[in-house]
């Protein structure tokens, strides 16, 4: 069985279980090039173990996952994540390194020196002052922390973009600003991007495709217009009456 001709990144009937508990109920679905795709669902209803399945750091029971046609088993795990940044809400950040050597973490641990111009290019992707990589993770807010994982992600130049809740500890003006940025960075650097999140507004004004999971499954997938007009079935409209039902108690308020 060869991967769609446009498939970028492939889950090939994808199982993973824990005790009695299926997490990944044979998954399958392809993402082509250039896609920035959200993952939604539930707590616990296996969208954060579908995506570690990518970089390994899940390895499925059954299945396969397939990245520009090679099968990420067959590579090994530092050559296989050098191909992929990858975003989490932890962040992550060493705190006995600087922003800086955070930053070139990934280059150097696969030999290579990340230049100060690289270093501070990346800064100013993330609209972060070249300045702040002298500064140790402590001292930065937790915004700025979230852009030096951001920065550090990129740091590879990856085609695929890997984001596990990026945004869930942040303010509601940053985490806004800095999805903004992401998307923005997203198109600029023609990433390919995959973003697991629980909030759906999150996932319907930057995703251009939405895959809704449930109990390990995948219920819907649609684009964020098509949901909005009421497609994708009863777990997924769930989802989007959050928002729906939220902008339309502000709308009653300025009313």
């Amino acid at each position: 069985m060869s991967a769609p001709a446009d498939a970028f990144l492939e889950f090939r009937d994808i199982a993973r279980t824990y005790g009695h508990v299926r997490a990944v109920d044979g998954v399958s679905a392809a993402i082509a090039p250039g896609e920035f795709v959200a993952l939604v669902g539930a707590s616990g209803s296996g969208k954060s173990t579908l995506l570690k399945t990518v970089n390994r750091l899940v390895v499925p029971d059954s299945g396969s996952v397939l990245l520009e046609g090679t099968d990420v088993s067959d590579l090994a795990p530092p050559v296989l994540r050098r191909r992929i940044g990858y975003v989490f809400q932890g962040i992550g950040l060493f705190p006995h390194m600087s922003v800086g050597e955070n930053i070139a973490i990934g280059p150097r641990l696969a030999g290579k020196r990340l230049p100060d111009a690289r270093i501070a290019e990346l800064l100013e992707l993330v609209e972060l002052d070249p300045g702040v990589r002298s500064r140790m993770p402590d001292a930065l807010s937790g915004g700025q922390r979230q852009r030096v994982g951001v920065a550090r992600a990129l740091a590879g130049e990856p085609h695929l973009l890997l984001m596990d809740e990026p945004f869930g500890a942040l303010d509601p003006i940053t985490r806004d600003a800095l999805g903004e940025r992401v998307l923005r960075l997203h198109e600029r650097l023609r990433l390919t991007t995959v973003m697991v999140t629980h909030d759906m507004a999150e996932a319907l004004l930057l995703a251009s495709r939405v895959l809704v999971m449930d109990s390990g499954a995948i219920v819907a997938d649609e684009t964020p217009r098509a949901l909005l007009d009421g497609a994708g079935g009863r777990i997924a409209q769930d989802l989007v009456a959050v928002p729906r039902e939220q902008a339309k108690r502000l709308a009653g308020l300025s009313a």
